[in-house]
């Protein structure tokens, strides 16, 4: 080490820079008004014996440090700082690790390194903060004026251990502090769901395509792996995918920009969850971020000696509410989704126009046909040896990927992926074989069929279905809007079977994306019903009521005879609220009021009722007339969807769900005017024994919203009226329920 070097590290230390000398700071950190180089105050401190040199020490600096002055100085300081270190207690020869060692020793070098790490560190400590045993953090820039006290005669050193070890050993307080810093922020702004997981990557040349964005397989893989460990933390045990439901990616993420993915468990079932994905983009430049996709995955949790039994999710607030209460209506919707599929299939039409298209125009299917095969290693594997669903997903988008450039003959963009299901786990040391081909290619956008099989052993002849997936590709031009793509040309058999399933497909995809996706103020009033779409109707009714039941901002407005009555007002709608206690059993009332044939006996705003189609035994049409209200001459008819459902937990309500559709078989008349609702409908919470909690809500419309506004403002008593009479009608029927509702 030169001259010069040791002169700076002998000024930083020592506060001199003058050769062989120690300054008194350096060896016992000073007196009342002096500061130590560390930058703390340690008043009336003496020096401890650790500081002290024996000769024999001092002999072997010398062999180690070069025998110099400004060397033996620098040494001694090294000596000093052995101070600062709890070494006594802990090392195997029960003394100092120098001490006693000959020059000539070979450890004196591991001495030396030791030392030389302790410099390291404390030469720097303005970079450093310190925790000191009043329990105060403090760095030197903040001036540290704390006195450490010491009633018991302790050294120096014996303090400084203390404050040390209390940093790593104090693990029972800084658990507690945790738990009790975490209760109070579930009671206030700063409250952050248990199960929440977030993962930022930034996006590098190696995880981008062609276009220089980021590459959907990769981001499927960020999101599976996040999604994993939301599901891991609430079932504390190992999960795998299950399934992932459909996918729209809105934006594209550029080289050098951020990804932030934010996942948490919106609701657990017996073994299995909903995880709930935001993903969006953030430009570091600009500062600008934009939502990439939103996804929902379903995990299991997987034991291999014990069946796993999840421990239900509490929500608080009220966007929790909501995704619990609707994740459960989700679930239904994925269980009947192939039979979904099938019935479309069967019952339904696809029209097609191969007889009519120039031939010579189009591009054959087989020549898009792509397989490629992968091995799983470990890499590919969770920590239970299964393949990891995102790392499957990016392989399934890779040879779809081909597959559509092979009918563009350009770099084509992934638009959205339709909902799938994981037939079955592959391992480690499984062979995956990836099958990709174009099903058809619509004017601007193209399905592109994936299939993934596994096998064991090359002399395998049996091969296991992982999964299938359908995406959906556009190619984008200049000024990034779809192309015009070439027309597609089925091989005869299954390829024309393809051909037409992809119609279907595509058209349940606007279903689902515009039923079920959307925001409830984007709906409109009434829908088309056909049998292609009930399951999302359905789906639609049941959880626009569930949403509409978990908002937070409902406000009281009166009470009349044990009835209450609250409003909402939010942005585009107004709504009410009546509820009641009713010593009926919740079972019963909930069967009573699900007959809307027997509304007219209670609820005079019901002339007469129609049962035009019991679609299956949870849902049904009605035909329904009401009298004219607020001056209107015309009495008004609407067309209303009502489904039912029993609660799924504990504690959770029995629901009858009513909202508008049309019917071809129904059109408006001159006789009526053609009345909407978007979400009313009942609530049943069981309080007691033959007690029950009964609740309507409503959505007003324009059409009734001054009739509503009406009796909310007290300037009309028609709405307790009727639901006084409805309690009147539950109470008078507990014991008298209709025959084709018993068997609910």
């Amino acid at each position: 080490m030169s001259h010069s070097c040791l002169d700076w590290f002998s000024a930083r230390l020592g506060g001199t820079s003058e050769p062989g000398r120690l300054s008194e700071e350096a060896m016992v950190g000073g007196n009342g008004d002096s500061h130590s180089p560390w930058g703390m105050d340690w008043p009336g401190t003496t020096p401890s014996p650790a500081f002290s040199i024996s000769p024999g020490r001092q002999e072997s600096q010398e062999a180690t440090y070069g025998g110099s002055p400004k060397c033996q100085a620098f040494s001694e300081k090294l000596c000093g700082l052995s101070d600062l270190i709890p070494l006594q207690g802990w090392h195997p020869l029960g003394q100092h690790p120098c001490q006693g060692l000959e020059p000539e020793e070979p450890t004196s070098s591991l001495c030396s390194a030791f030392y030389w790490s302790c410099v390291l560190v404390w030469i720097f400590p303005r970079s450093l903060s310190f925790l000191f045993l009043d329990g105060k953090r403090r760095t030197p820039d903040s001036g540290c004026t704390g006195e450490l006290k010491d009633p018991q005669g302790l050294g120096l050193a014996r303090r400084r251990y203390t404050g040390l070890a209390s940093v790593f050993s104090n693990r029972t307080s800084r658990k507690s502090a945790s738990r009790t810093d975490s209760d109070n922020m579930a009671d206030g702004e700063g409250y952050r769901n248990p199960t929440e997981v977030q993962m930022s990557q930034l996006v590098l040349p190696c995880h981008t395509n062609q276009r220089g964005e980021l590459s959907v397989g990769q981001l499927l893989k960020w999101i599976d792996a996040t999604a994993c460990l939301s599901a891991e933390r609430h079932a504390g045990c190992p999960c795998v995918t299950a399934s992932m439901d459909d996918i729209y990616f809105e934006h594209t993420i550029s080289v050098g920009q951020v990804v932030n993915i934010k996942a948490k468990v919106n609701r657990a079932f017996n073994s299995s969850m909903e995880v709930g994905i935001q993903v969006a983009s953030e430009d570091l430049c600009s500062e600008k971020q934009w939502c990439v996709c939103k996804a929902l995955a379903t995990f299991v949790a997987h034991r291999e000696l014990s069946k796993v039994k999840l421990k239900p999710t509490v929500p608080r607030t009220e966007e929790e509410k909501t995704e619990h209460s609707v994740a459960a209506e989700r679930r239904r919707m994925r269980l009947v989704y192939a039979d979904t599929i099938k019935d479309l299939l069967a019952n339904c039409v696809i029209q097609d126009d191969l007889e009519s298209r120039d031939c010579s125009h189009m591009v054959p299917a087989e020549k898009t046909r792509v397989e490629s095969v992968e091995l799983v290693l470990p890499p590919h594997a969770n920590h239970q040896g299964n393949t990891f669903g995102g790392q499957i997903m990016a392989w399934m988008e890779n040879v779809a990927t081909i597959a559509a450039s092979r009918l563009c003959r350009a770099h084509p963009t992934l638009k959205a992926i339709e909902m799938f299901h994981f037939r079955g786990p592959s391992q480690v040391g499984d062979r995956l074989v990836l099958k990709a081909i174009v099903n058809n290619a619509f004017k601007h956008s193209m399905e592109v069929g994936v299939c993934v099989e596994a096998y064991r052993q090359e002399a395998e002849t049996h091969r296991r279905h992982i999964n299938s997936a359908f995406m959906t590709f556009v190619v984008l031009g200049a000024d990034d809007q779809p192309q015009m793509l070439p027309w597609i040309r089925p091989q005869p058999g299954d390829g024309e079977r393809r051909y037409r399933e992809a119609s279907a497909r595509k058209k349940i995809r606007l279903d689902r994306k515009y039923i079920v996706s959307c925001k409830q103020a984007e709906m409109p009033l009434s829908v088309p019903w056909d049998p292609s779409n009930q399951v999302y109707l359905s789906y639609n009714n049941v959880s626009s009521l569930k949403m509409l039941v978990a908002k937070d901002n409902w406000v009281l407005s009166s009470e009349s005879n044990q009835v209450r009555l609250y409003t909402l007002e939010e942005d585009k709608f107004l709504s009410f609220h009546m509820e009641m206690l009713v010593h009926v059993d919740t079972v019963q009332a909930f069967l009573l009021l699900s007959d809307l044939l027997r509304r007219p006996e209670w609820d005079k705003h019901c002339r007469s009722v129609e049962l035009v189609q019991q679609v299956d035994e949870d849902d049904a049409i009605y035909h329904v007339i009401s009298p004219a209200l607020g001056g209107d001459p015309k009495p008004q008819d609407f067309i209303i969807l009502a489904s039912r459902r029993k609660p799924c937990d504990i504690g959770e309500p029995y629901v009858i769900a009513l909202r508008s559709v049309t019917l071809p078989t129904h059109h408006e008349t001159p006789e009526y005017r053609r009345g909407e609702t978007v979400c009313s409908g009942f609530c049943f919470w069981r309080e007691g024994d033959q007690l029950t909690k009964v609740s309507y809500y409503n959505q007003a419309t324009p059409g009734v919203l001054k009739y509503v506004t009406t009796n909310v403002t007290g300037l009309s008593s028609e709405f307790y009226t009727t639901f006084k009479a409805c309690e009147q009608f539950l109470l008078d029927n507990r014991n008298d329920l209709a025959p084709s509702l018993q068997t609910l």
